[in-house]
Order: structure tokens, then sequence, then C-alpha cells
């Protein structure tokens, strides 16, 4: 039986729900502060996993990290997988457009496919969809908000160019 365990983490951008499930993450998501009512912070142990994926989120936020180790694993179509697989490999600091993506997968004209599977994404940050530009290189649209996406992308490019704006 799988166990569910919840956690709130308050990052410089807003509060993120992490969800571990056995070993693994298996959602990560932004969540408004006025819905939280039914998710608290207890004296429970928490798993080990929630424990790596926060100071991996601390790291991250800090500057110190620009990949992430903890084991995530969410439920996906084949299609859904391969998407956030791909997603998964778009290194720090890069974008690449719903286009490019598709190419990626093979199938240039599964650009709007790969865009709703990208939209599916559950694990932010982590599996970086916010990576995901338009291909005239603008700032398009993110399940949490453009202006956590502007503010993800920032933070990445200052610190691997020390650029301030990248939009």
């Amino acid at each position: 039986m799988e166990v569910l365990v919840q956690h709130i983490y308050h990052s410089p951008i807003g509060q993120i729900r992490i969800t571990a499930e056995d070993q693994c993450i298996a959602e990560m998501v932004f969540i408004d502060p006025t819905t939280t009512e039914s998710y608290f912070e207890s004296d429970e142990v928490l798993p080990e996993v929630i424990h790596q994926c926060v100071n991996e989120l601390m790291e991250y936020f800090a500057g110190k990290r620009t990949a992430f180790n903890v084991a995530i694993h969410q439920e996906g179509t084949e299609f859904q997988q391969k998407v956030w697989k791909e997603l998964y490999e778009i290194p720090f600091a890069k974008t690449i457009s719903y286009a490019d993506l598709a190419k990626k997968l093979g199938d240039p004209k599964s650009i709007r496919a790969a865009a709703a599977a990208n939209g599916k994404n559950k694990i932010a940050i982590i599996v970086p969809c916010h990576r995901i530009i338009g291909t005239d290189q603008s700032l398009v649209g993110y399940a949490w908000g453009k202006a956590r996406k502007r503010w993800l992308l920032q933070h990445e490019f200052r610190l691997a160019h020390g650029v301030q704006t990248l939009f």
C-alpha cells in the first residue's frame, strides 16, 4: 500500500506542497496559501525523501544547486512520460520552445500534445516545465503563473550568466 505524506515548503516565490509516495516525490506544486486549510505542518516525522527534497530546494533557491537528485515519480500516459523526461533533460538556465520540444519527441507536429503534457506536469522546478518558452522567445503560460515562471527563469539566468533580466 502506498503511503502519501505531504509537507508545505515556504519558498521565496510561494508555498509549495510536496507530496511523497513511498520513497519518491510524486507531486510538488505551488499552492494558494488561502486554500491550505487541509494541509498543515505537523510534528509527524517526515520521510527522508521529503527532507532531501526540501534541502535541494533550499540549495536551488540559494543559488547553490543547478540539478536535482531526489527521486521522483509521477503517474501519466506513455506520451506524458516522454515529455516529462525531455523536460527533465533541459539544462539549468536554458530554454527551449514547444516546437523544439516536439522535435525532440520525434514529431514536429505534436506541438499541442507536447504543450498539453507539459501543462500536466505536477513536479514543478525539478521537472522544469518553466524552461519552455514560445517559438518567438516570449514568455508563455505556466500552470502556477507567469510571474513565478519569470522569477525562476531570471533566477537561473542570473546565476548562470550574471545577467539580471531575461524577460
